[in-house]
């Protein structure tokens, strides 16, 4: 079964506007919340784009079922395979399911027991590895090739960019113009997707990516003008733990994105701290990445109507009460 080329290709914002209508009975079109709190502590109208509340639980829905939904009746009989740490596995193993194929994933060992056990359960075959010791790539190649399945990667694959893009569509659609978009960023097809749809709706809107400290290799690609590859970063955000950008990603942000910034690993746990205790709802450390950047004060949004792409949900809730117990305890020792 051939694969998707990897050779980059022109991608539009056209492209965004025929997967919206593709998922248009598939999707959930996510809540934009607000915070009178968060809007005093930036000193700005904060715009929440609640992709948490989206089927499985993260914006990685959108991608999977409109690559899905474009397989021909073969590759649909064969099935499809792919790698991830839990959110575009889930989202495969969905969208498979729903479209009725069969879905191989392939999962790190260490991934959070929840999303593992939500990608089985949607019947997918769930297949682990050491993720800092083996390649999930070469892993997912080798089965594609074996078993005759589609690889569907989880960023790196225009169909899964354009997905992606309609979340920003949507809150557009929702609020209006902004004056800034902020965007999580691990291999960077979410980013990719909504900075091409800021500069086809709105193309004075500020896009900024947002990866975590320990796994910058988006903010140094983006500088160097070339992808920078790195090790496995250790980070609580594990949806952003990549090692670098994709060859269709890298170009689209080139071309579309402002800058990119990153956070600290406590920084999330405050934003997730605040999500739960101020607009009660549980968002992942990945999910809080644009959240923390705008709570941290690092870039100047004074007075603006900025954009906050909060990207998934999915947490094991031991883990959570861990992390933000642990915050806590730190704040009260002198």
């Amino acid at each position: 079964m051939s694969q998707p080329s990897s050779v980059p290709r022109t991608f539009s914002f056209d492209e965004i506007v025929q997967a919206h209508a593709r998922l248009a009975d598939a999707v959930h079109r996510t809540p934009v919340l607000t915070s009178a709190t968060a809007d005093r502590r930036v000193g700005a109208q904060l715009f929440f784009k609640c992709e948490n509340f989206q089927r499985m639980g993260a914006f990685k829905f959108r991608g999977a079922y409109n690559a899905l939904a474009q397989f021909t009746p073969q590759q649909r009989r064969r099935g499809v395979v792919t790698f991830s740490s839990g959110n575009h596995a889930q989202g495969i193993a969905l969208s498979a399911q729903l479209l009725g194929m069969p879905a191989v994933i392939v999962m790190p060992t260490d991934a959070p027991a929840i999303k593992v056990a939500a990608t089985r359960g949607y019947g997918a075959e769930v297949v682990c590895y050491d993720r800092y010791t083996e390649d999930r790539e070469a892993i997912g190649r080798q089965l594609a090739e074996e078993r005759g399945l589609t690889l569907i990667p989880p960023y790196d694959h225009p169909h899964v960019m354009a997905g992606q893009g309609t979340a920003a569509k949507e809150l557009f659609e929702d609020v209006g113009a902004l004056d800034t978009l902020l965007v999580p960023l691990g291999g960077g097809g979410l980013l990719s997707g909504c900075a091409t749809v800021a500069r086809a709706m709105h193309p004075a809107c500020r896009v900024i990516g947002v990866e975590p400290e320990t796994g910058n290799d988006g903010q140094r690609s983006f500088r160097s003008g070339q992808i920078v590859h790195i090790d496995t970063p250790k980070t609580i955000a594990d949806g952003a733990q990549t090692q670098h950008l994709g060859q269709h990603t890298f170009p689209v942000i080139q071309r579309s994105v402002d800058d990119i910034l990153t956070v600290s690993d406590a920084e999330l746990v405050e934003a997730m701290k605040f999500f739960a205790g101020r607009m009660k709802m549980i968002v992942e450390p990945t999910g809080c990445l644009a959240a923390a950047l705008a709570f941290r004060g690092q870039l100047d949004l004074s007075g603006q109507r900025v954009g906050v792409l909060l990207s998934g949900g999915n947490v094991d809730l031991a883990r959570f009460a861990a992390l933000v117990q642990e915050s806590a305890l730190q704040e009260t020792q002198p």
